[in-house]
C-alpha cells in the first residue's frame, strides 16, 4: 500500500505533473472551501481588471485637453472640455482604491476558510490511514510535504490565480488600445517578456525538484530543533551534555540547505537581469519609434502619452502575468504532494455489509491460525498463533520483550490485519464488523497512553465522548482506577488542566498519569478490557490494592492483562506465557509453578529481586 502510493508520487514527479493536471482539482477545492466568497472575489477581480484599462484609455483625451488649455491661455472655454476626462480619471482612481481594499478583505477571509478546509482534509486523512503508514519514513515525508508546504500552496494558487485573471483582463485591454498603432506593437510587447517566462518556468521547476529531494533533510532538521526545544528531551540532553551535538547537527543541515538555495537564487538573479535588459531594449526601441513619429507630426502628444502608458503598463502586466503563471505552475507542482497525500487509501476498511455486533459477549475471543508480520519487516511476529479468551474471565499474558504480546492488542483492535488466520469475537470474524462497532467492544490501556493537555475530567471522558459522560460517571471511573485521590488533591479538582504546555497546567508523575489513563479505559464500559502493562508505574502496595479493585470492576467482562510483573499475573484466572510469537505455557499461578517451566524460572528470578511488604517496612523504619 505504501509502495503503491510511493510509485504514484514518484511517477507523477518524473513525468512533470503540469498545471493542467491539478488546476481543476485545486479550483474545486477552493470553491468547496468558500463558494460564496470565491464568487464575490471573482466578480471583484473582473471589475478591478477593467479599471486600469479605463484609466489608460482616458490618458489621450486628458492630455489633449490639457494641451488645448495651454494653447488657449487658460481661458474658460478651453478649460471646460477638460472637466469631463478629469472627472472620469478621478472616479476610476477612487474606484480602484476602494476595490483594492475590498478585494484584499475578501481574499483574506477566503484564505482563512481555505486554510481551515485543507487542514481538515489533512487531519481527516491522517486519522483514516492505517497504522502501517505511520511506520514508514516515506509516509512522514509525504505528511511533511502535505502539511508544512503543500497545505499553504492553495492560498498561493488562489492569490496568483486572482492576479492572473486581473492582469490578463487589463493586458487584453492594453493590447486593444495599442492595436491602432500597428499589429507589431502587441507582438513586441510579448517578445520583450519571453525571456522572463523561461526564467520563471525553469527556476520554478528546479526549486520544486530541490524541495522534494531535501524533504528528509528538512524533517531531520525539524527533529533536531524539537530535541533542542522540547521539555521532554531537556533533562537527558543536559545530563549527557548533548546540546552542542544537536546544535551542530542542526546547523550542518541548515547550512547545506541554505548554500544550495543560495546557488539557485544566484543563478536566478543573473537570468532575471538578462531578461530585464532584453525587455528594456525592446521597450526603448518601441518608444523611440513613437517619439520619431510624434516629431514628424504623425501623432499627437496625447497619442505619445497613451502609447507610453499602455506599453509600459503592458510590460509590467506581462511580467506580472508570467510571475503569476510561474507561481501557479510551482503551486501545482506542490499541490501534487498534497493531492498524493489525500489520495492515500487505507487497507483497513469497513466490510461491504457489516454484521451487527453483539450487545454482550456469550462466546470467547479467539485467535485461530493467525500469522502476522509488521509492514516492511521480514520478522514474523506471530506464526499460526492460537488463543482463546473465555468470556467473563481475567487472563494474563506474560513473556519477554518482542514475544508478540502487544501485537495481539493491535490485531484485536484491527489496527492491522493478519496475513493468515482469523480473529473472532463471539464467533464473528472481526473483519465482518464495522470498525467503529468493533472498537466499541474493546477498551484498551496502551503501554504508552496519551497524556492529554486538557482538564482531568476531559482526560477521562475522551474514551467515551460519543455518550457525553457526566461528572458522576467520570468520578466513578476515577475511583475504580485509583485516580480520584490524585485528582482531588489538584487545585481545581477535575477542572484542573493537566500538563505544562499551557498556562496554569499541573504536571503529574508517571504513575499518576497512568491512573488517569486507567480511568479513561474504565469509563468506556466495553465487554472486552485490555490492559497493556497497567501497573508498570505503580509500587507493590498500590499494585495489590489496585488489582483487588480491578477484579470487581471487570466482573462479568472479558479482561486481558499484558504484563511483565508476575505479581500482577498471579491474580488472573488464567495465565499464558508467550515466547517467539507462540503460547508455550498456560494455567493458573500454582500449576505453572508446579510445571517448573519458563514461568516458574522467571517467577523465581523476579522474586529474588522483589522486596516484600515486610522488607519495605523494615527499610522505612531504619530510615
Amino acid at each position: 500500500m505504501i509502495r503503491a502510493s510511493k510509485t504514484t508520487l514518484v511517477t507523477a514527479m518524473r513525468h512533470g505533473v503540469t498545471l493542467v493536471a491539478y488546476l481543476p482539482r485545486a479550483l474545486r477545492l477552493v470553491w468547496a472551501a468558500a463558494p460564496g466568497w470565491a464568487a464575490a472575489w471573482a466578480a471583484l477581480l473582473l471589475v478591478q481588471g477593467l479599471l486600469p484599462v479605463a484609466t489608460v484609455a482616458l490618458t489621450r483625451p486628458l492630455v489633449n485637453a490639457l494641451a488645448a488649455i495651454v494653447a488657449g491661455g487658460g481661458a474658460w472655454p478651453s478649460v471646460q472640455p477638460a472637466l469631463i476626462p478629469v472627472a472620469l480619471v478621478a472616479t476610476t482612481l477612487l474606484l480602484s482604491g476602494v476595490l483594492q481594499s475590498t478585494v484584499s478583505w475578501v481574499y483574506s477571509v477566503q484564505a482563512e476558510l481555505v486554510t481551515n478546509y485543507i487542514s481538515g482534509l489533512v487531519h481527516a486523512k491522517s486519522s483514516a490511514v492505517d497504522l502501517a503508514f505511520y511506520e514508514s519514513a516515506e509516509y512522514y515525508d509525504q505528511l511533511h510535504r502535505a502539511r508544512d508546504e503543500a497545505a499553504s500552496k492553495p492560498l498561493t494558487l488562489l492569490e496568483n490565480l486572482g492576479g492572473l485573471a486581473q492582469n490578463g483582463i487589463t493586458l487584453a485591454g492594453m493590447a486593444v488600445i495599442l492595436l491602432p498603432y500597428g499589429l507589431w506593437v502587441p507582438l513586441a510587447l510579448l517578445l520583450s517578456t519571453l525571456p522572463a517566462f523561461f526564467v520563471v518556468y525553469s527556476y520554478s521547476r528546479r526549486y520544486h525538484q530541490w524541495w522534494a529531494r531535501t524533504t528528509s533533510d528538512r524533517r531531520r532538521a525539524n527533529y533536531y530543533d524539537w530535541m533542542l526545544t522540547s521539555g521532554h528531551s531537556v533533562p537527558e540532553l543536559r545530563l549527557f551534555d548533548l546540546g552542542n551535538y544537536f546544535q551542530g547537527a542542526f546547523q550542518a543541515i541548515r547550512s547545506r540547505l541554505v548554500n544550495e538555495r543560495k546557488r539557485m537564487l544566484r543563478g536566478q538573479m543573473f537570468a532575471q537581469v538578462f531578461s530585464s535588459l532584453i525587455a528594456m531594449l525592446v521597450g526603448g526601441a518601441s518608444l523611440a519609434w513613437m517619439i520619431w513619429r510624434a516629431a514628424q507630426g504623425a501623432i499627437t502628444l496625447g497619442d505619445l502619452a497613451l502609447f507610453y502608458q499602455a506599453f509600459d503598463r503592458g510590460q509590467g502586466l506581462m511580467r506580472a502575468l508570467l510571475t503569476n503563471a510561474g507561481q501557479i505552475y510551482t503551486s501545482s507542482l506542490f499541490l501534487s504532494n498534497l493531492f498524493a497525500f489525500l489520495d492515500l487509501q487505507p487497507g483497513i476498511v469497513d466490510p461491504p455489509s457489516p454484521v451487527t455486533p453483539p450487545v454482550a459477549l456469550s462466546h470467547a475471543v479467539r485467535f485461530r491460525g493467525v500469522t502476522f508480520r509488521y509492514p516492511g519487516s521480514k520478522h514474523v511476529a506471530l506464526r499460526d498463533f492460537n488463543l482463546e479468551l473465555p468470556v467473563g474471565k481475567l487472563i494474563a499474558i506474560v513473556g519477554t520483550n518482542g514475544a508478540g504480546k502487544s501485537t495481539l492488542v493491535k490485531l484485536l483492535c484491527r489496527f492491522y490485519d493478519p496475513e493468515a488466520g482469523v480473529i473472532e469475537v463471539d464467533g464473528v470474524n472481526i473483519r465482518d464488523l464495522a470498525l467503529a462497532d468493533l472498537r466499541r467492544l474493546v477498551t484498551v490501556l496502551f503501554q504508552s497512553p496519551n497524556s492529554y493537555q486538557a482538564t482531568a475530567a476531559e482526560n477521562i471522558a475522551f474514551s467515551n465522548m460519543a455518550n457525553t459522560p457526566d461528572s458522576i460517571a467520570i468520578e466513578a471511573a476515577a475511583h475504580g482506577a485509583g485516580a480520584h485521590e490524585v485528582i482531588a488533591r489538584l487545585p481545581q479538582g477535575y477542572d484542573t488542566h493537566l500538563g505544562k504546555w499551557f498556562a496554569e497546567g499541573v504536571e503529574l508523575s508517571g504513575g499518576e498519569w497512568q491512573r488517569v489513563a486507567l480511568a479513561r479505559a474504565f469509563l468506556r464500559h466495553s465487554p472486552i478490557v485490555v490492559l497493556d502493562e497497567p501497573t508498570s508505574f505503580m509500587d507493590v502496595w498500590a499494585e495489590a490494592e489496585w488489582l483487588d479493585r480491578f477484579r470487581s470492576l471487570v466482573e462479568g467482562r472479558t479482561a486481558l492483562i499484558i504484563t511483565h510483573r508476575f505479581t500482577t499475573a498471579m491474580r488472573a484466572d488464567h495465565i499464558m506465557v508467550m515466547e517467539q510469537g507462540q503460547i508455550v505455557e498456560s494455567g493458573d499461578h500454582s500449576s505453572l509453578l508446579t510445571q517448573g517451566g519458563l514461568y516458574a524460572t522467571a517467577w523465581a528470578a523476579q522474586m529474588r529481586g522483589q522486596p516484600t511488604r515486610t522488607d519495605l517496612n523494615e527499610r522505612v523504619a531504619h530510615i
